[in-house]
């Protein structure tokens, strides 16, 4: 609005402060600021000291859980833990980058018994292991519902892995296998992965075995290009272009390999599903899985062949299995000599490590020949 005629318009600006903060509104303020210090008072004095008491007495200094290499290094103590199949393999899969360890390592070589229920050769393989602790880790994947019975100063007590139900020829029995080669990853000392069943045997003394093993530069899993029914008669078109036909590749279920190929195993996302869905019976996919992946992945580092001796020569689905009246000294003289393979590319007359197939009733007569033929002490 226009200033009325006259009026002095510094006037006006000088008169504003005092209608908008007048005196009253003053005291008003300073009242309030009164009683406020003095229920502030009132309160320290009637309920403070309880109050800080309460705090005082509640209070957890922060303590920083302690981070240590320990916590990374050693074995989990409870094999029966509770991650599903997707968190072991995930857990398993973690590798270091950097290659020379901080901390003393010893190789151990990890025994990873694939089983339905009881080991009845265990006793020959507690002489085998006795003496040389710290060398070695055992893995067991059994029947869910069944629960082993091992004396706590056995090397097998409990030392059950959490499994499941599995089925021949069907990927159920790679999963168990994969299920080992997880757990035994968890143990960093472990170098050297060794698949084996309750029929099998060791062939030598823990220590001609243990460096035969730690010393060798390739993964001892057969890889073998068949052309017949068997082998390339089993292949299915659908698994290209991940797999060709002229990647395919068949073998023992029974293999060892090495920690990095324990690795590749355990971490596979591309090959696993089509095999699962593409290779089933009469596709038997524990002969083809590992050895057509591996071969695509690192061929360079299988040696072709098995370390497990078995015998075919009584013919049908499943090799021959030995009994009491199968173990004398012709026997292991055609399962131990007259042999011929390559070792780090040199020859060797060392070529089976272990043996199968053997029915309990073998155990005594196997321990009664330990020292004599297998170099294994009573």
């Amino acid at each position: 609005m226009p200033l009325e005629e006259g009026k002095d318009p510094s006037n006006v600006t000088r008169a504003l402060p005092n209608r908008f903060f007048p005196s009253r509104l003053l005291q008003f303020f300073g009242l309030f600021l009164v009683l406020g210090i003095g229920f502030s008072v009132l309160s320290i004095r009637y309920f403070g000291v309880q109050n800080a008491l309460t705090i005082t007495t509640g209070f957890q200094p922060y303590s920083e859980e302690t981070v240590s290499l320990d916590r990374w290094i050693k074995p989990p103590s409870n094999l029966m833990h509770t991650m599903s199949d997707k968190e072991l393999f995930w857990r398993a899969s973690l590798v270091p980058r950097v290659k020379d360890y901080p901390f003393r390592r010893v190789p151990k070589i990890a025994l990873m018994f694939l089983t339905r229920g009881p080991l009845p050769l265990s006793p020959l393989w507690e002489r085998f292991l006795k003496g040389h602790e710290g060398l070695y880790s055992i893995y067991i994947h059994s029947l869910p519902s069944y629960n082993a019975k091992f004396e706590p100063n056995s090397v097998f007590y409990r030392r059950q892995i959490p499994s499941q139900v599995t089925e021949w020829g069907r990927m159920s029995l790679c999963d168990a296998e994969r299920r080992l080669l997880a757990n035994a990853l968890l143990d960093i000392s472990n170098e050297r992965f060794i698949l084996l069943s309750e029929s099998c045997i060791p062939l030598y003394n823990f220590s001609i075995i243990y460096h035969y093993l730690i010393r060798s530069r390739y993964s001892f899993m057969g890889a073998f290009d068949d052309p017949g029914p068997y082998g390339r008669g089993r292949y299915n078109g659908n698994l290209a272009p991940d797999v060709n036909i002229t990647d395919w590749r068949k073998s023992s279920q029974w293999f060892e390999v090495n920690r990095k190929l324990a690795v590749n195993i355990v971490e596979d996302t591309v090959f696993y599903p089509k095999f699962e869905e593409f290779c089933r019976p009469a596709c038997y996919v524990d002969e083809h899985y590992f050895p057509t992946m591996l071969t695509i992945q690192a061929a360079n580092l299988l040696a072709n062949r098995t370390i497990t001796w078995v015998d075919w020569s009584r013919g049908g689905a499943h090799p021959a299995t030995f009994g009491k009246s199968d173990i004398t000294e012709a026997f292991f003289t055609r399962v131990l000599e007259g042999r011929a393979c390559l070792y780090n590319n040199q020859p060797s007359a060392v070529c089976f490590l272990f043996a199968r197939k053997f029915a309990p009733s073998a155990l005594e007569p196997l321990l009664q020949s330990a020292s004599k033929y297998l170099g294994i002490d009573p």
